[in-house]
């Protein structure tokens, strides 16, 4: 695995911005526009999407950023679920839920994967590294 020096470098967090990019054209529009609560629902999920890989990325040990990539998954799955209200309310079209909701579950799917990989890493972080 290349070496990850900043929170940019991870895909993962590379694909959350592309979601969160997604989600704001998309609640800009119409109706959706004007659904105040599930629009700003849906933006700060898919916020905390990124900001929680970038946070646990940025505290500096293993286990702190393991529970951030946890709130950044469950925050994938907040989103996809919004995504349903979206297209029932006719918010979004059939092919913008499917490409939004494959985008989610790809961000969840590498995030599970780095998780992974830390837990099985002998890594601890840098804040755990000796001066």
């Amino acid at each position: 695995m290349a070496k990850i020096e900043r929170f940019e470098d991870m895909l993962s967090w590379q694909k959350a911005r592309a979601v969160t990019r997604d989600v704001y054209l998309l609640s800009k529009r119409g109706d959706f526009a004007k659904d105040f609560e599930l629009r700003g629902q849906m933006r700060s999920a898919s916020v905390s999407i990124m900001s929680n890989i970038a946070e646990g990325f940025e505290r500096g040990g293993d286990k702190e950023f393991i529970q951030f990539l946890s709130t950044a998954k469950g925050s994938c799955g907040e989103v996809r679920s919004q995504l349903y209200v979206a297209l029932d309310q006719s918010y979004i079209s059939e092919t913008e839920f499917s490409n939004l909701y494959a985008g989610t579950v790809e961000v969840g799917r590498l995030v599970s994967g780095f998780m992974s990989y830390l837990q099985k890493s002998d890594l601890r972080g840098n804040k755990f590294k000796r001066a």
